[in-house]
């Protein structure tokens, strides 16, 4: 079997980047994608909000320090307008900053939470055929008593945008049990034009926002936007639940660990190995230091305590059993 890279179509990665965590875990980003994917040659942006109406601060990134690693590590940083989202649903940054990319140019987006574990050039995308992560609970909709099913809610939103619904459908799963619903989590996607996958995704999430159908009328958006209008945008793109293989994403080649107490709790050998390799050069570890969970979990021994206590093949069935057993050690940080 040749050994070399699966994927030849060349593509640009976005994570966001603002004052604060995300540009701590945007930089551990950059660190692992340089370390484990070496032959990727497409730019690596990250895409900053500027300060508006839509925020109460400036969130863009001051901290000397992180600015000059991204710089050495060759990141590119993107300043994008919060036009519709800011403050109010940071979620809406992964929209927005779509429409600053190269238009016309192959995309991943990433959230910043996420480390590349492999070769990032070995994952085959079909950049016509968009899908994104399925490492998601059921979180939504929230059924309610004598109210509108699952099946009522999805199909009124994929009517509002004139879609097919019924082909979405995962006929393996049993009616009315979330599986059987296209339900991603928004930690990676792609697609080849950003602009028209951005202006999509804004134009179902607004209108879902601000007039949604009668029958999620009663839903809470909120933190869920971007993943109830995601699966209606892939789809209207062709796209589907899964168009790479599995094992690649989520899998050998990335892991979105969501807040760092949960990456010793419940990610293997091979991905903690990789942040403390990542982040180990003085001229990172300079700028990360900085920022306490990194400094309390990563450069000194809180992250193995975590670890100790928990076993990774016998692990919690749902995250916040996780979660609540770390906060009850008093060692849960955001």
């Amino acid at each position: 079997m040749s050994s070399k890279p699966q994927n030849r179509v060349p593509f640009n990665i976005v994570v966001i980047g603002q004052d604060g965590r995300l540009m701590y875990e945007a930089l551990l980003f950059a660190a692992s994608l340089r370390a484990m994917a070496p032959d990727f040659k497409g730019r690596l942006f990250i895409a900053e909000p500027q300060p508006g109406e839509k925020w109460d601060n400036d969130p863009r990134m001051k901290h000397a320090d992180v600015l000059a690693a991204f710089k050495r590590l060759d990141a590119e940083i993107l300043p994008f307008e919060s036009r519709h989202f800011g403050q109010s649903y940071p979620y809406g940054n992964k929209i927005e900053a779509l429409l600053a990319l190269p238009e016309g140019e192959p995309f991943v987006f990433f959230d910043s939470d996420t480390l590349i574990t492999g070769p990032l050039s070995s994952v085959p995308f079909d950049f016509s055929r968009p899908c994104a992560s399925l490492k998601v609970e059921g979180t939504w909709p929230q059924i309610e008593l004598y109210g509108p099913g699952y099946t009522d809610i999805w199909k009124s939103l994929y009517d509002r945008f004139g879609l097919d619904f019924e082909s979405t459908l995962d006929l393996g799963q049993p009616d009315e049990y979330w599986k059987r619903y296209l339900y991603f989590n928004a930690g990676f996607f792609f697609y080849e034009c950003p602009r028209k996958f951005g202006e999509r995704f804004l134009e179902y999430a607004l209108e879902i926002r601000d007039n949604p159908p009668e029958a999620a009328s009663l839903q809470v958006f909120d933190p869920w936007l971007d993943q109830v209008a995601l699966p209606l945008v892939i789809h209207s793109f062709g796209g589907a639940r899964r168009t790479i293989p599995e094992d690649t994403l989520d899998g050998a080649i990335s892991c979105h660990y969501r807040t760092f107490p949960l990456l010793f709790a419940r990610e293997s050998d091979h991905v903690v190995k990789v942040l403390r390799d990542v982040s180990a050069p003085n001229w990172i570890k300079k700028a990360l230091k900085t920022y306490e969970p990194i400094k309390r979990l990563v450069y000194q021994p809180k992250g193995e305590k975590i670890r100790a206590m928990f076993d990774r093949d016998h692990l919690p069935r749902r995250e916040h059993m996780i979660r609540n057993r770390i906060k009850k050690a008093g060692m849960w940080m955001r």
